[in-house]
């Protein structure tokens, strides 16, 4: 039996959550009408982040960890739907949603955090 210690559970639960970020985003980002061509332009911009491999191993994998974790896009979304008075109307919301669908696209594919050894070193986070 599988458990949550098990590498392939854990794989298979970083996949299903980025799966249901990804679909929420779009979801949300839809909802709220904001321009497709916005987002096919910026679903991969968080992806720059890795350019900071350039000046060094550490510094690459700090920022472009930063870049892949929900918890920015998720607190600048809920303070822009906040400041909007909720109804997600909004660049800064809808931006949030465009950089959660991203860092979801990514978990889906089964990409984690990085190590220092360079932006090809993933590894999925194994709790």
């Amino acid at each position: 039996m599988a458990t949550a210690r098990d590498p392939v559970m854990s794989r298979l639960l970083l996949r299903l959550e980025g799966a249901a970020l990804l679909v929420a985003s779009v979801i949300l980002y839809r909802q709220f009408g904001a321009g497709w061509p916005r987002f096919a332009l910026l679903i991969l911009a968080p992806d720059l982040a890795a350019l900071a491999y350039l000046a060094g191993g550490r510094l690459g994998a700090v920022a472009y960890n930063l870049a892949h974790t929900s918890a920015i896009p998720l607190t600048l979304a809920v303070v822009a739907a906040w400041e909007s008075g909720w109804d997600g109307d909004g660049t800064t919301f809808s931006l949030a949603l465009i950089w959660l669908a991203h860092i979801g696209m990514d978990r889906l594919a089964g990409y984690g955090v990085k190590d220092p050894g360079g932006v090809t070193a993933t590894r999925p986070n194994l709790g």
